[in-house]
């Protein structure tokens, strides 16, 4: 797990350059808190704007990120000023917490904005009742806001705007389902409330206090997750992280008792840890923020060893509210989402095999190095969504190799398609006729793949022309291998008529 957290390939430094530019933004965004005469509960309320301002915020171009950033004080403020006010009333103040968990979660159907809107407002409700807002603090909170997102914008925009000089990512389409509660997101809504509402009832027969540790818990396991086996193991590793996190807070912070240096060293750590591993392990992720938030909690004067055990007990409620929530709740099966990603995929390897070939047709149009972003950002999607298969943890072992095989598989098309796209990419490369029987092979094999039998469609074995011996040309070699890996995927896959792993 250390390994996979902190010596993972990191192309072009771009998770050092975020998790780096992050401690910048969010200590200038502290400094001007403290310069301008702000409280210390305001300046913790800018930091934290800061920190979801440089981390929630994802849109696939610039402009998008700025427009996005712009509009999170727009959302923010009114639910800070909504949970001041209902600070008192309990009953009123936690129906609207669960409303806006609910209306936070349904916000994902509208792709990154409408995800980085949602947790925005969701934190800051969360920050209310962590910093026990009450309205006479609203205007030193609010300016404190405004001061920490413009400071991370100035950051993120003018000092180190990195993100213009990278290429613009692929934007992948969440998976739609139907209508209603045939929708995912509309599923997700839903069972994120019912497990907050489970979570916000345990969480305060723990605690009167720190109630709100469940309901965050059951937030962010719901957080980037489709399936239900995606919700468990998220779960399992929040859980994980807390436990870890803990004991670190414990040697780490609790010696402390405040010292504001040392604490500041501790929180810029933490932040670091953060940005950085949250792109390849959500367990470390979550011992940076549990450790960050211990030393917080000491530059309060309410760190001990108690505080940090209701922590982890809050945090276990949580992840179980999510869990009950998942498997009883309008249920998304982990196979049913797989299916889709997968065959999603499949067509995407057609589509960047389809434009390498018109390329090298002479098409000044085509364009294969963009439709083979978009493949690694929905494999990506696979990996997630066969995560809870692949588990150490998982007793499936039959299923567990399946879907070992079909990631090995849908990478090796993956490498045979970059390949592809580079002899594409050649101006020297020259159209061959057997390129189009090749590629129409290969449309035959993902059709044959994704198409149930009863359709009348024949198994990719039997469309199969064997490559030809005299066929050395690169183009021809890469064309081959993705058509023997395709063939291969018939096995683990052809499951009852459909693309299945989970059959």
């Amino acid at each position: 797990m250390l390994k996979r957290a902190f010596v993972a390939p990191d192309p072009g430094r771009v998770r050092l350059r975020f998790a780096s530019r992050a401690v910048l933004g969010i200590g200038l965004a502290v400094a001007s808190c403290g310069l301008t005469g702000h409280s210390l509960v305001a300046t913790i309320t800018g930091g934290l704007a800061a920190l979801l301002a440089l981390f929630t915020v994802t849109d696939a171009t610039v402009r998008g990120q700025a427009l996005t950033t712009a509009l999170l004080p727009v959302v923010g403020l009114p639910v800070l000023t909504l949970a001041a006010f209902l600070h008192d009333v309990p009953v009123v103040r936690d129906a609207a917490f669960l409303t806006v968990v609910g209306v936070g979660v349904y916000a994902r159907r509208w792709g990154p904005r409408g995800h980085s809107l949602g947790v925005f407002a969701f934190m800051t409700f969360f920050a209310a009742q962590f910093l026990h807002t009450v309205p006479d603090r609203l205007p030193g909170l609010a300016s404190a806001v405004l001061l920490s997102v413009a400071t991370a914008s100035v950051v993120r925009f003018a000092l180190w705007p990195y993100e213009r000089h990278l290429p613009t990512p692929a934007a992948v389409a969440p998976l739609a389902g139907g209508t209603g509660l045939a929708r995912i997101t509309t599923r997700q809504a839903v069972q994120a409330t019912v497990g907050a509402g489970f979570a916000l009832v345990a969480g305060q027969a723990l605690s009167d206090q720190r109630w709100y540790w469940a309901v965050g818990a059951t937030w962010w396991v719901f957080v980037n997750t489709t399936s239900r086996g995606e919700t468990l193991v998220r779960g399992f590793r929040r859980f994980l992280g807390t436990v870890l996190g803990i004991v670190l807070g414990l040697a780490v912070a609790l010696p402390l008792h405040g010292e504001p240096v040392a604490t500041a060293a501790v929180v810029a750590a933490g932040v670091f840890g953060i940005f950085y591993t949250a792109a390849v392990s959500y367990t470390w992720m979550m011992l940076s923020v549990t450790v960050m938030a211990s030393a917080l909690y000491g530059l309060l004067g309410l760190l001990d060893p108690a505080l940090l055990a209701l922590r982890v007990t809050e945090t276990a409620v949580g992840a179980l509210g999510a869990v009950l929530a998942v498997l009883l709740v309008l249920p998304v099966t982990t196979h049913s989402v797989t299916d889709a990603w997968v065959e999603r995929a499949l067509r995407c390897v057609h589509l960047c095999t389809a434009e390498a070939a018109a390329r090298l047709a002479g098409s000044a149009t085509a364009d294969p190095a963009g439709r083979v972003a978009e493949l690694e950002q929905i494999l990506a999607r696979v990996r997630l969504s066969l995560a809870p298969l692949v588990h150490p943890l998982s007793p499936l072992r039959a299923r567990k190799g399946r879907a070992r095989h079909v990631l090995a598989l849908l990478d090796d098309c993956a490498r045979e398609v970059r390949g592809l796209a580079s002899v594409a990419a050649d101006p020297e490369a020259s159209h061959d006729t057997r390129l189009v029987a090749a590629c129409w092979r290969v449309e035959a094999a993902v059709e044959a793949l994704t198409a149930p039998r009863a359709s009348g469609r024949t198994d990719p074995a039997h469309t199969a022309v064997a490559p030809s011996a005299a066929a050395s040309e690169p183009v021809l070699l890469h064309l081959h291998a993705l058509e023997r890996a395709l063939l291969e995927l018939a096995g683990p896959l052809r499951g009852s008529g459909r693309v299945s792993i989970g059959a």
